[in-house]
């Protein structure tokens, strides 16, 4: 400890200790906006004016946060800030480093929410026609809220057993201060393969539901590119992200039965089904079994019919065999009938009688007319042809 005492500090490194020491005096005041200005990087400063005793503190808000809560300070408004000192060393001046900013007072918040509802309302961000479904039979959802409280747990006790995979990401939810936390957890599932985004929190005052009427969030919101449910409770007003938010439930657990809602309806169908075909299987089999009992019938029937069949074939048999003896017999005569007829008017059996054919050119001669004299004539005999020239023609009267 002595030795600590008898250090001897720069002023940079002294100021920079108190700097340590003054970050863990965090705190939210409450105050009138004095001088406000804009520096030449975008962060603001300004003063915060006691209204009972004209205190004054200087204060700065970077940029970055100052874009956040879409509040413009302008003199004479009533702002409440939270945040930390802190000594600027190059001039000595202490500041109060303001994280986050917001209007103080309930009439003041209510005029903040009206004036930032109706502007969106112009813009369309409400309208029903650009609200989209929430998908059926949903799998991959997202999840933004605190895991601290009931929210979460009745949110995953009221979520059916369906293989839902939930991603959470544990954010601030209350006041101004949640803002930075929601946007982040918001741009982290841009990222993921989800198919629908819940954000969660219980009701609250205007003021601890500040984060959920951030012009920003909403417009977020509005522009995710799954459906949102926004599952926000409220004592009076409806927060501006639930208002632009695809599906409003007011608990965790109304927002589990609408992911749940379509798993359950097939469910119920299946089982429908399931009793239908169920009876319509006992219809078929009771069907089936006299289509069975009709089958034997028939089938017996046509067994009786086919040994008479065969009884009668047998005798059929016979009579053709008959009929058939018969046929040839019959059939035998007439073919030596013509055999003998045919014999019998054979020119080759006149030839062996002494008789002979006479042709003239290919053409059998039956009559004088069919000759001229001079034409030579063939003379067709038993044993071969003699050809001769026509010298004569005889004829008779």
């Amino acid at each position: 400890m002595d030795s600590a005492n008898d250090k001897i500090f720069s002023i940079s490194e002294f100021i920079q200790l108190l700097n340590i020491g003054l970050k863990t005096s965090k705190a939210r005041i409450i105050g009138e906006v004095g001088e406000a200005k804009s520096g030449p990087t975008g962060h603001m400063y300004f003063t915060m004016k006691d209204e009972k005793d004209g205190g004054m503190l200087n204060c700065i808000i970077w940029r970055s946060k100052y874009s956040l809560y879409g509040l413009k300070l302008q003199e004479g408004m009533k702002i409440m800030a939270s945040g930390y000192p802190e000594i600027y060393a190059p001039s000595g001046r202490l500041s109060f480093i303001a994280e986050t900013i917001e209007p103080a007072g309930e009439g003041a918040l209510k005029k903040e929410y009206e004036r930032l509802k109706a502007k969106l309302k112009e813009e369309g961000i409400f309208d029903l026609a650009r609200k989209r479904e929430i998908p059926k039979y949903p799998q991959r959802i997202g999840v933004i809220t605190s895991k601290q409280g009931a929210v979460l747990a009745d949110f995953l006790n009221n979520l059916g057993r369906f293989g839902f995979k939930v991603k959470m990401i544990d954010s601030r939810v209350e006041g101004q201060a949640a803002v930075a936390d929601l946007l982040a957890s918001i741009k982290t599932f841009k990222k993921e393969d989800i198919e629908v985004l819940v954000i969660m929190r219980g009701g609250g005052s205007l003021e601890a539901m500040m984060a959920f009427n951030n012009e920003l969030l909403v417009r977020e919101m509005a522009d995710f590119p799954v459906p949102v449910i926004a599952a926000i409770g409220h004592d009076r007003d409806v927060s501006l992200v639930a208002m632009a938010a695809d599906l409003a439930v007011s608990t965790p657990t109304a927002a589990a039965n609408r992911l749940s809602e379509s798993w359950e309806q097939a469910l119920l169908f299946l089982e429908r089904y399931e009793r239908d075909i169920i009876g319509r299987y006992g219809q078929i089999l009771e069907d089936y079994r006299e289509i069975e009992n009709k089958f034997r019938f028939s089938l017996q029937n046509f067994k009786n019919t086919l040994l008479n069949a065969k009884i009668n074939f047998g005798s059929s048999l016979k009579k053709s065999f008959s009929g058939f003896r018969i046929l040839l017999a019959k059939t035998k005569e007439k073919l030596e009938y013509a055999e003998k007829t045919i014999e019998f008017n054979n020119p080759e059996r006149q030839l062996k009688l002494g008789y002979c054919i006479a042709s003239s050119g290919g053409k059998i001669i039956r009559k004088v007319g069919d000759v001229k004299v001079g034409e030579n004539l063939d003379v067709k005999v038993l044993d071969g042809a003699i050809v001769s020239e026509i010298k004569k023609i005889n004829k008779i009267l």
